[in-house]
């Protein structure tokens, strides 16, 4: 599976409709997003049961305000439609893969208490 565009209008649904979901937020002029473009890539072909979707910054400034953007890139990842990874900043594909690997093993019954437990505080 290839990378996925993705963009304001179709970007909940994504999360929603995908048991894990990795984005990567770019922008054409930043370099660091241009090195990290074929990492993610890779791990897009290496993980193909994971959706990996990138968001132009440019092009989607709104999406971009909302997710609270403020460095590129930056990767988040949802799993079961929760955030549960964000980290400004290109990774190295063994870092990269160790995240996947991280995302996958989560126990989402104890995020999902986790979260509650924080909410309620």
């Amino acid at each position: 599976m290839a990378t996925h565009e993705l963009t304001e209008a179709g970007f909940s649904e994504v999360i929603a409709n995908n048991d894990i979901v990795f984005v990567d937020f770019w922008a054409e002029w930043c370099g660091p997003c241009r090195m990290f473009a074929p990492v993610f890539e890779k791990s897009s072909e290496t993980n193909a049961d994971i959706y990996h979707g990138k968001v132009d910054t440019e092009a989607e400034q709104g999406l971009a305000a909302a997710a609270g953007i403020t460095s590129i890139p930056t990767l988040m990842a949802f799993r079961e439609g929760v955030l549960v990874f964000s980290q400004a900043g290109a990774l190295p594909a063994p870092q990269l893969q160790q995240v996947v690997d991280a995302v996958k093993a989560l126990d989402m019954d104890d995020v999902r208490a986790q979260i509650a437990e924080q909410n309620n505080a």
